[in-house]
Order: C-alpha cells, then sequence, then structure tokens
C-alpha cells in the first residue's frame, strides 16, 4: 500500500515537471487591473511584449477595470493554476482593497503564486507655486502652523495619490485635508489653479507641469532617487526616515500553479528587466525596474498589506 502511495506522488511529480518542460505550449493571458492607457496598462504591455518573446508564446493583455481592480485579481484567483492566466499585481488591488472592501473576494496572502515584482513607481510631492514652501521640512512647519489648513488633492478617496499623503501626514505628525477629484487629471489641474495646496503624482502625469514651473515638487516617495529628477530628494531624506510609497507592479498567478512554472515565468521575468529595451521604457514612465524572487514578491505583497491596512483604518477611526 505504501509502495503504491509513493508510485502515485512519483507519477504526480514527473507529470508536473514534464507540464513545466512543455510550458507555455499555447497563449498566455496576462490580466490587468485597469482600463486601457495609464501606469498599469503600459508596463503590463512593456513586459508582455518581452515575455512573449523569451517564452516563444504570446502574452495577450486583457484589461479589466472596475471595482478598483478586484474584477481582474478576483478572475486570476478562480483560474485554473496552469501558467496561462496570470495578473498584473498592485497595491491597488493586493493591499487597499482588502480592507476597503468588505467582500474582495480573494485573500491577497493565499490565493495567488506570486512570480516578481517588475517594477517600482513613486510619486512626486508637489505643491502650488504660490505655497511658501520651498522643502518637505518647510510644508511639514506650515501644516503644523496650521493644523487642516493645507489641503491636498487626489485621484479619488482610497488610491494611492490619497493614501500616501495620509501617510505622509502620520510619519510627520501633522494634519492635511483631503479633496478627493474624479481622477488625477482635474485633481493637478486644481492644483495648478491654487485650489488646493498639495499633490501626489506619478512622475509621467507630473514632468511637464514640474519643469514649466507650474507647480513645485518637493520630494519623490520612492526610497532612492529618480534619474528623471536626480536633484530631488526622497522624502525619507527630506525629512521623514522611512517613509516610501509608491505604485509596485508584479506578476501573480492563481495559488497551486506548480513551482517549476513559476521559476520558468520568473527567469523570463529577470531576463526581460534586464534588458536594454525594457529598462528604457520603464524608465519613460518613471518606473524602475524591480526585479525579485517569488519569495521576495510574497514578502513586499505582505509589507505594503500590513501598511496601507493600518492607514485605512486609521482613517476609518477618525471623528468626522
Amino acid at each position: 500500500m505504501m509502495m503504491r502511495i509513493a508510485l502515485t506522488i512519483m507519477a504526480l511529480a514527473l507529470a508536473t515537471v514534464a507540464k513545466a518542460e512543455d510550458y507555455p505550449s499555447r497563449p498566455i493571458t496576462l490580466l490587468v487591473p485597469a482600463a486601457p492607457g495609464g501606469g498599469n496598462d503600459v508596463v503590463a504591455r512593456v513586459i508582455a511584449d518581452k515575455l512573449g518573446q523569451l517564452l516563444g508564446q504570446p502574452v495577450v493583455v486583457e484589461n479589466r477595470g472596475g471595482a478598483g481592480g478586484t474584477f481582474a485579481a478576483r478572475q486570476v484567483a478562480k483560474s485554473a493554476p496552469d501558467g496561462y492566466t496570470l495578473g498584473l499585481g498592485n497595491p491597488a488591488t493586493l493591499a487597499i482593497a482588502p480592507t476597503t472592501l468588505p467582500n474582495v473576494g480573494y485573500d491577497p496572502r493565499t490565493d495567488f503564486a506570486p512570480v516578481g515584482l517588475i517594477a517600482s513607481s513613486p510619486h512626486l510631492v508637489m505643491v502650488y507655486p504660490g505655497l511658501p514652501a520651498h522643502s518637505l521640512q518647510e510644508l511639514i512647519a506650515l501644516a503644523k502652523q496650521d493644523p487642516g489648513g493645507l489641503t491636498f488633492a487626489s485621484g479619488g478617496a482610497g488610491s494611492p495619490t490619497h493614501l500616501g499623503p495620509e501617510l505622509l501626514a502620520v510619519m510627520a505628525g501633522i494634519k492635511i485635508r483631503h479633496i478627493p477629484y474624479k481622477g488625477t487629471g482635474p485633481a493637478l489641474a486644481d492644483l495648478v489653479g491654487g485650489h488646493v495646496s498639495i499633490a501626489f503624482s506619478s512622475v509621467p502625469a507630473a514632468m511637464g507641469l514640474v519643469r514649466s514651473g507650474q507647480v513645485r515638487a518637493l520630494a519623490i516617495t520612492s526610497a532612492t532617487r529618480s534619474s528623471l529628477f536626480p536633484d530631488i530628494p526622497t522624502v525619507a531624506e527630506a525629512g521623514v526616515p522611512g517613509y516610501e510609497s509608491a505604485q509596485r507592479y508584479g506578476i501573480i498567478a492563481p495559488a497551486h500553479t506548480p513551482r517549476p512554472i513559476i521559476d520558468k515565468l520568473n527567469a523570463a521575468l529577470r531576463e526581460a528587466l534586464a534588458s536594454p529595451e525594457v529598462k528604457a521604457r520603464l524608465a519613460a514612465e518613471g518606473a524602475e525596474p524591480l526585479a525579485s524572487s517569488p519569495e521576495d514578491y510574497a514578502a513586499d505583497i505582505d509589507r505594503e498589506e500590513a501598511k496601507w491596512s493600518k492607514i485605512i483604518r486609521q482613517l476609518a477611526a477618525k471623528p468626522e
């Protein structure tokens, strides 16, 4: 009996290895939790093109926006664990939605098999030029002089451009007032017009405004400086040690996807991120390549969910 069980296990293991060796034998679908256009879509298409070349099968991008990106994440979680349905992971779906939505339909830690990180795309901390703050420390001092008097615009409640400033406020010990907008465009327009004091924005969306002097950039939210704005300090350098807030992109597969398939995808992803062509296309979007192991990405998901869920709970507990 024991011999039969051992032989069965061995046969299953050999079948899994053989399946992985044949993988992929048909096109792969990469589900993107956003509509066409924007950072998620661009990053997905950049990496999908190169992965298709390296794997010998097309990687087809399929946009599934809606419900904060959870439609796409839920579909990945419920798909067959065979490596043919993958998802683009980001903080909105893996770190924010599980806390803000009561029935999100998946657990970010147990319902996915992380393949690896792709890139990190930080935000610029910007102010209206008429505001008498030429550094982050001066901005913090102004906010402390007038608690709640300074306003910040975001692309919507619960978005990274909302929660990033809230994290800064907690870590810097200040109070700033949130003004949500229906998208980043209107938020930045009102910053330029002086209707709000502060806004966080992705580098591509803000680049023209900063270089033309329509807004003033005080810091960048990544752990290291941006190659596009090397003179702008990080928030941590500028006076808030330990601060980091960035849009982090990765590839996820359904839980229980065979490890040999995950390893094959990870190896191709690492090779893609080492390509000068991919590096250049990501840099044009203000994103820095961030190659990792599956274990590194799993740990990153855990850290991001813990960080943002804590901020969300603190905001929910605030008195009106």
